[in-house]
This record gives C-alpha cells, structure tokens and sequence, in this order.
C-alpha cells in the first residue's frame, strides 16, 4: 500500500533517483522449447565439448547483439546449454563447485543492468502490489536522460559454513552523464538451498564514486565519497515487510568462465555473466 510505502521516504528516493528498476514480463517456458530443439538435432548422441563450447560462444555473442535479442531467443539458448552442461556434467551444483567465486561482468538482463541486483528482488517481494507501478514510471525515462551499466557482481562463498559475502555494482548515468554513480548494494550470504541456490540477505545499498558529490565538493568528494554511511536498504525493506530482505540466486550453470543465473521467484527472468576474475579467498 502507498501508506506503508511512505513509512519509508529514503527508500523509495534511493530507488526512483538513483537507481531504474523494471517492471515484470510473464513468464514463458522455453526450457521445453530448447528440449525439443536439442532431443531433435541431437538424438541419440551425446553432446561434445565442441557443441558445449559453441552453444556458449552463440549465447555471448547473441547476449552482445544490438539491437537487443529477445527474452525468448535468449531463454532458448540458455536453456539448449544448461541441457548440454547436465549431460556432460559441466556447470553443475553451482553452490557446492566453488567456481561461483570471484567477479563477474554482466552480459545480458532481461531488462537494464539494474534489475540483476537482488535489491530490486527484494524490492518487489517487499511491495508486491505497488513495485511494477513504480518500475513503469523509471523504465519510461528515456537515454540519454538515464543510462545503466555496466554492472559487475562479486560472489565470495564458503560452502561448508554456506556463508560469505556478496556485492552488487551497477553504473548509473543521468542527465547525459552529468551525474553518475556506481548504485552498491551489499548482501550477506546466509545459507546454501539445494545444489544451485544461494539465500541473500540485503543489508546495505549506497551510490558510491557520485560525481555529483566530487564536483559540488571538489577535492572533499572523495572523502565524502568514501566516508558516508550507506543506506540500511535491508532494515527498511523489513520494516515494510518481514521477510522481504531475503532472496534465492540460484545459478544454473557455471563454469571457468560463464554463469547464469535466475530469480528464485522468477526463474524465466535469465542473467548471462561473464567472469572477470577468479576469488582470492581472502575470507576463508
């Protein structure tokens, strides 16, 4: 209810100001459609590493595509892989590999760069009747007005305590990029479900490097930048609904190099990742 959403105010600006969520599609399942195509192409064979590394080179390449691809063709070739990867065994139990650590780069959102961060996740399971309404009103606003990515994510897992940290990065430009900030959302993890699926628990989301704040401060911005407390997103979203704070990850596939990832909630929604670089496991 709007009520219980202006109990809130620092949220809601944080949302509409610096960061552009978007609103939901339905969900369509073409995991039954890359079945058909594989079992049809493929039947009675196995897949060789050579098709899995083409099906992943296809995926990036049509990830990268301008204008950009369908949520569909997308899906389908998510899928077709996610099938390859069961068969020969690659890519699997993404909770329990450890190939999850490290920095990823995103490829491709099924809307802008900022609905991969587990924030908006959150977000909707904390208002569900009003979030789409508000996420309509920031996808309308057009480039060069609001530009997003690209956007980065940092996993450090431990499987045997299923704890560890998590970071969301997502660039966000306004005003032809006048004003720019990296939107950080930071995120405990607190447990592992199954052999895909890690549980976040939203704690933190802050507009780091604003260059809104180096140019009013000159050479004080950096201090700013660096000293000002974040905005407790996670307390917030608790407040409006118990329970909201927390969400499911759950990762598909996973290699040395590629991830993909979903929405516990909304599994058709897809995230294609590429890996920058491996964890140091300081945290261990």
């Amino acid at each position: 209810p709007l009520s219980t959403m202006m109990n809130i105010p620092k949220l809601l600006i944080l949302l509409v100001a610096g960061v552009q969520a978007f609103a939901p599609h339905p969900r369509t399942n073409n995991h039954d459609i890359a079945t058909v195509v594989f079992s049809s192409t493929n039947a009675g064979t196995t897949p060789t590493l050579d098709a899995l590394e083409d099906a992943k080179a296809s995926l990036v390449s049509t990830c990268g595509r301008t204008p950009k691809a369908s949520k569909m063709e997308i899906n389908t070739l998510v899928d077709e892989l996610e099938i390859m990867g069961e068969n020969l065994g690659i890519g699997q139990a993404s909770s329990l590999s450890g190939l999850l650590n490290g920095e990823w780069e995103l490829l491709y959102s099924p809307e802008d760069a900022t609905r991969s961060s587990p924030f908006f996740w959150a977000f909707r399971k904390a208002f569900p009747d009003s979030a789409d309404q508000i996420f309509g009103i920031t996808d309308a606003i057009p480039s060069p007005i609001k530009d997003v990515g690209p956007a980065f994510q940092q996993i450090d897992l431990n499987a045997a305590s299923q704890s560890g940290r998590f970071i969301s990065r997502v660039k966000v430009a306004t005003l032809g990029g006048f004003a720019t900030s990296i939107m950080t959302t930071r995120a405990a993890i607190v447990g592992i479900e199954g052999v895909d699926g890690i549980r976040l628990k939203i704690e933190t989301t802050k507009p780091e490097e604003s260059t809104v704040v180096k140019t009013l401060l000159g050479p004080l911005g950096d201090v700013v930048n660096e000293n000002a407390p974040p905005f407790p997103s996670g307390e917030a979203l608790e407040r409006a609904k118990p329970g909201s704070s927390e969400v499911m990850l759950r990762t598909t596939y996973c290699d040395e190099g590629l991830r993909i990832t979903r929405d516990g909630e909304r599994p058709d929604d897809v995230y294609v990742w590429r890996r920058r670089e491996f964890a140091s496991f300081d945290f261990l």
